[in-house]
């Protein structure tokens, strides 16, 4: 049985199972997907209520604490005892793209080179996770949501913006991953 859950779910069954999501919260609740909310959330609770933005009944979204707690800790299961030990299969051609970076190490989700407390002090460690960072959360910001806000709660109910985020989202990745990343790897 748990061979099943140790290797990747194919498309068709992952898919469905995500998109399930957004009918089962809304019947269920009338709840919205999405996790960049639950940081308001966090310092809402937090923080003092002398700050705006802050200024609001953040127990009414517990419900949404608790899925990312839930999440979470699903991750630290997932990590502890379902994921095959050894190396992450990936793409030939890639790897041998990425070896010309100096990234050789898949023995984890993020490659060890890139992801590592010695590289936060480097250019290309600092650019990666400090400036990479604060753009993701900037980003999610400014687009009132993210990729599963808007490209799943929000594509599903027909909502514009989400369109357009999720179009915008597509963009940036596709000039981060073929672009920007290079220059920043070959830092």
């Amino acid at each position: 049985m748990l061979d099943i859950i140790k290797e990747p779910w194919p498309w068709y069954i992952a898919g469905p199972l995500i998109g399930l999501t957004v009918p089962i919260l809304l019947i269920l609740g009338n709840k919205s997907f999405g996790i960049s909310s639950s940081l308001r959330h966090i310092c809402a609770s937090c923080i003092p209520a002398n700050i705006s933005f802050f200024k609001y009944d953040w127990k009414k979204e517990i419900w949404n604490l608790l899925f990312v707690l839930g999440i979470f800790i699903g991750g630290l299961v997932t990590a502890q005892y379902l994921i095959n030990p050894g190396e992450i299969n990936i793409n030939p051609q890639l790897k041998t793209e990425l070896a010309t970076y100096g990234i050789t190490d898949y023995s984890n989700l993020v490659p060890a080179q890139l992801m590592n407390f010695e590289s936060l002090f480097t250019l290309k460690g600092f650019f990666i996770m400090i400036v990479g960072g604060f753009l993701v959360g900037f980003g999610t910001r400014y687009a009132g949501g993210c990729t599963s806000g808007h490209s799943i709660m929000g594509l599903a109910n027909l909502q514009w913006p989400s369109l357009v985020a999720t179009i915008c989202f597509m963009i940036g990745g596709f000039l981060m991953a073929n672009f920007i990343l290079p220059i920043i790897l070959s830092l």
